[in-house]
């Protein structure tokens, strides 16, 4: 009975209602979006790269050896002497190496020169290996593994061709169009920038760029690909590499040899402490959103509370009705308090469900656009409490109201 008669009273009052229903609305839509994304762009930074114990570049700051190594956002301060990567490599404590050359592109998408060791050791997520959704990885010298996102925007499939171009730029006039590389391989979707990066051979970066100096195609040689295999291909720098050690214990010992390196000015980071590190510096634009999303359900809250206060005015009649048929004066304080906790569940569910039909339908652009996977599911465990605190604080704000209406009653 008073469910039934919270809602009709709701109903004679559907203007206001609905106006501190859509505010509500509004404020749970923001406060979940901000909250859900948040975690989602968090787990999906953690999980871009695992297993990997060092990251070695050039001599550069911990974030911005991490955002262009693993991220592929911004640019390599300098290479790294091949040389270099070769002594590094060869110390017993390192088990395995994943060399990484940057700065080509294809419409907009990143080039990533690397060895077979790649496919093996690379993992993502909790260890997760890198799977093939079709063909394998590249074995001839223009053979090229497509991420998934940039196979299925670009539309691309085994066998194609595709010309690379010089430089990171959407748009570029120094095509590589001369020796195009043909699809063998593209991989399953991962989440990750992997998903947005072209994958091809060391020796192929070198081969595309052995008649180039300085950015500049400054001959046009006739060299076959057969001619190239025949040429020594072998990197005189590359970008970064990713190193695994045997043993754990050994971390910091390596760390130290590196950045101590005497021939060359390179850096050792450690993934983790480099994601953190990143996180702290946006820490405050995080808190500064979700302090925005509170002061927005705030302000909610407060209108819902100032509608039924406002509303106990005009009920004098229902009131006195009430009290004439036998209600106490606690009825009324509950009818209010339902009333609030009525269009707040009904917020939460239109806000949830608004939210959720954002996300699946943005879904494939922020992971095109953006690299970043968000969840269209926030039925989480956090997302609950979060919601729970809503409906919490929405009836301690209507106590207000509530306790208007029951000194009312009792005047009455």
């Amino acid at each position: 009975m008073l469910a039934k008669l919270a809602l009709q009273s709701l109903l004679d009052r559907k203007g206001s209602a609905m106006l501190s229903l859509l505010a509500m609305t509004v404020s749970v839509f923001v406060l979940l979006a901000v909250e859900h994304i948040r975690h989602q762009t968090k787990d999906n930074f953690s999980n871009t790269v695992s297993g990997v114990d060092l990251i070695v570049g050039a001599r550069t700051g911990n974030i911005n050896l991490l955002l262009y190594s693993v991220f592929r956002i911004g640019s390599p301060t300098n290479n790294i002497r091949w040389q270099t990567y070769e002594n590094i490599t060869s110390n017993k404590l390192v088990k395995w190496a994943i060399p990484i050359s940057l700065g080509d592109s294809h419409k907009g998408y990143r080039v990533l020169g690397t060895t077979q060791d790649y496919f093996e050791y690379f993992s993502y997520g909790k260890k997760n290996r890198l799977e093939f959704d079709q063909g394998h990885q590249f074995d001839q010298l223009f053979d090229v593994v497509l991420g998934a996102e940039v196979a299925n925007k670009l539309g691309y499939s085994l066998g194609d061709k595709v010309a690379l171009a010089h430089g990171i730029a959407t748009t570029s006039f120094s095509m590589h169009d001369d020796r195009p590389f043909t699809v063998v391989g593209i991989l399953a979707a991962t989440g990750t920038p992997v998903d947005q990066t072209l994958h091809v051979s060391l020796k192929g970066i070198e081969a595309i760029h052995i008649d180039w100096q300085h950015g500049v195609k400054v001959a046009n040689t006739e060299l076959t690909q057969s001619d190239l295999e025949k040429v020594d291909l072998q990197p005189k720098s590359i970008t970064a590499f990713m190193l695994g050690l045997s043993s754990k214990m050994a971390t910091f010992q390596v760390q130290r040899s590196i950045n101590e390196y005497a021939s060359e000015p390179v850096v050792a980071i450690l993934p983790g402490v480099a994601l953190s590190e990143l996180w702290r510096m946006i820490g405050v634009l995080e808190n500064t959103l979700l302090l925005v999303s509170i002061l927005v359900f705030i302000a909610a809250c407060l209108g819902v509370s100032s509608m039924l206060l406002a509303s106990i005015r005009e009920r004098r009649h229902e009131i006195q009705l009430l009290r004439i048929i036998g209600s106490p004066p606690y009825f009324l304080f509950l009818l209010i308090e339902l009333e609030a906790l009525l269009i707040t569940l009904l917020g939460c569910l239109l806000g949830a469900t608004l939210l959720m039909a954002c996300l699946a339908s943005l879904q494939g652009y922020l992971v095109a656009e953006y690299g970043i996977y968000i969840a269209s599911n926030i039925l989480t465990k956090h997302s609950g409490y979060l919601l729970m605190s809503i409906i919490m604080a929405s009836i301690v704000v209507a106590i207000i109201p509530s306790l208007s209406g029951y000194r009312k009653a009792r005047e009455s």
